[in-house]
């Protein structure tokens, strides 16, 4: 067996797609360069990443399976599900053997179904980020959100604040993947932070402006004088907004 390891990029991915079948690797799988593969008697290969032969997968895959089709192995990509790699590996390969059907169709093939279910979890936890993300004004003027998403999705989400906060600087950043977005009015950039940083940053309560934290309390307050104890209704609260998504909220917020 062949390891061929990559930098765990979507374009490192595409790279190591393309170079299976530059090299004709047949007994492969696609490792991340960061995972401990002890396979007895694997030859271990890094796949360096290539733009251009990423470029060359991305193409051949929007003519046969289109921008929606990309898309879709993209969701699945960011999933970072265990072996998504050869998930989609396998899906790839088959749609090059069948040119002519967009294979993401059938759902009779087991990979396909399986990439078909990760589309809907990152999907259903993009739209779910972009619901529950609450900024916090920081003493610079900069609006600032934690998340600690299941899945990848903080590129995802970029357009929809982007185009909602256009005229305030704001840092979206994932502890969980230790990066972030900042945008400055103009462009957007990944950020990235040592550990004393992202530790001051996830305490935050000293970095807050004092009018975020008269907000917060106002907010807290008026939430707790609306809610109607008789009307409660915990297991339809937790339905609508799952309990992991209580640290992003406001008035869930303890004082």
């Amino acid at each position: 067996m062949t390891l061929l390891f990559y930098d765990k990029t979507i374009e490192g991915f595409f790279t190591a797609v393309f170079e299976i079948f530059e090299y004709k690797y047949e007994d492969v799988k696609i490792v991340g360069a960061d995972e401990n593969q002890n396979a007895l008697f694997s030859e271990n290969v890094t796949s360096i990443t290539n733009l251009e032969k990423s470029d060359r997968v991305l193409n051949r895959l929007e003519k046969q399976l289109g921008k929606e089709g990309v898309r879709q192995l993209l969701y699945a990509f960011l999933s970072e599900t265990e072996d998504v790699e050869n998930v989609l590996l396998r899906v790839i390969q088959y749609s090059i053997a069948n040119p002519n059907q967009n294979v993401l169709k059938n759902f009779s093939n087991p990979d396909v179904l399986q990439v078909s279910k990760l589309v809907k979890s990152v999907g259903r936890e993009k739209h779910r980020m972009e619901a529950f993300v609450r900024f916090e004004l920081l003493k610079d003027g900069i609006y600032f959100a934690k998340i600690y998403p299941d899945f990848n999705v903080l590129t995802l989400i970029l357009r929809h604040f982007k185009n909602r906060y256009q005229d305030q600087k704001w840092l979206i950043y994932d502890f969980k993947r230790g990066y972030g977005v900042f945008y400055d009015l103009e462009v957007t950039e990944i950020v990235t932070f040592d550990d004393e940083v992202q530790l001051q940053l996830k305490n935050n309560d000293s970095l807050l402006d004092e009018k975020e934290i008269v907000y917060q309390k106002l907010w807290a307050e008026y939430f707790d004088h609306t809610n109607i104890k008789e009307r409660k209704n915990m297991k339809l609260h937790v339905q609508h907004v799952p309990k992991r998504y209580w640290k992003y909220l406001t008035e869930k917020k303890i004082f």
